[in-house]
């Protein structure tokens, strides 16, 4: 048995790659919304973090769902799950929430990116200009239902793999919170790397914002962990089986222990604390500091992936 393939193994990487993905955009869409209405104002679309988020968001959740089509058996069948929706299936109704994302999350960017848009167009296509001022008209609206959308995102790449049933790991009421609280922190790392790598000031008032979000997040989802595998042990059994299976001395524990806790959560709080207390931040230390967390995440979703299909009841 290796650590990617071995018996009863029903999901692969692929769909931790989606799960990634999904949580990371819906992240960054709540941190830029954080950015332009408590921050920034109609200024936001200046920013080079609120435009990095804007490019993250729309690209990561389509290539989520681009990983997850062609990971079918049958990947020309996917519209079928867009047109018929089953009320029952945790898949069915993530994707009802994910197109209803997707369509409120470009008309938030076109509210933000309105003037912008405009002097692009000039006269031109003038239903256009026309639509464009309607939606800035109903954007307090358009915002509060992407807020609950993109919550709606982040915690539905937790219950997805809850369905998976007969996996005590995976079956475990925490892992919806978990994969929000994750994905947030995602969002916020990939939206700080874009940002400085489209020449944003590392020592911003945006930076300086989302590091004090992020650093009670990670202190949050490091008590969530806690919660996690300590309600899998004391519950005895195969739960306690599959805890101490995940976190032994094989591969997915060094995974665990060296990856996330390691460089996706212990040096992230380090470096965000370090910063906070420093003169000011330096583009290496606010990308280096974003890299270790992206990379963290993506190593806790493939971790509880694989280690939560490794021991049924």
């Amino acid at each position: 048995m290796s650590a990617f393939h071995f018996e009863g193994l029903v999901w692969h990487w692929p769909i931790a790659i989606y799960l990634f993905l999904a949580g990371l955009s819906a992240g960054a869409v709540f941190f830029a919304i954080m950015l332009k209405h408590f921050k920034l104002y109609h200024e936001a679309w200046h920013s080079p973090f609120v435009q990095a988020a804007a490019i993250i968001a729309p690209v990561a959740v389509f290539g989520g769902l681009g990983i997850l089509v062609f990971d079918l058996t049958r990947p020309l069948d996917f519209w079928k799950i867009l047109v018929f929706y089953n009320t029952t299936s945790v898949m069915s109704m993530g994707v009802l929430v994910l197109m209803a994302y997707q369509v409120v999350l470009f008309a938030w960017i076109a509210c933000i990116f309105q003037r912008r848009i405009s002097q692009l167009l000039g006269k031109r296509l003038p239903i256009v200009q026309r639509l464009l001022n309607w939606l800035v008209l109903q954007e307090a609206a358009i915002t509060g239902i992407l807020v609950i959308l993109a919550i709606s995102l982040g915690a539905y790449t937790g219950f997805l793999l809850s369905a998976l049933i007969g996996f005590p790991l995976l079956n475990n009421p925490v892992l919806p919170l978990l994969f929000l609280i994750s994905g947030l922190s995602s969002g916020a790392a990939a939206t700080l790397l874009g940002g400085v790598l489209l020449r944003g000031n590392p020592n911003g008032v945006e930076v300086r914002f989302i590091h004090g979000i992020e650093i009670p997040l990670i202190l949050v989802e490091i008590g969530l962990l806690f919660t996690f595998f300590v309600g899998l042990i004391l519950s005895g059994g195969q739960s306690q089986v599959a805890a101490l299976n995940a976190l032994g001395f094989g591969f997915w524990g060094w995974i665990f222990w060296a990856g996330v806790v390691g460089m996706g959560l212990t040096l992230p709080l380090a470096f965000n604390l370090w910063m906070k207390v420093s003169a000011d931040r330096k583009f290496a230390y606010v990308a280096v500091t974003a890299s270790f967390s992206l990379l963290g995440v993506f190593l806790l979703r493939n971790f509880i992936l694989y280690t939560g299909q490794m021991t049924g009841t």
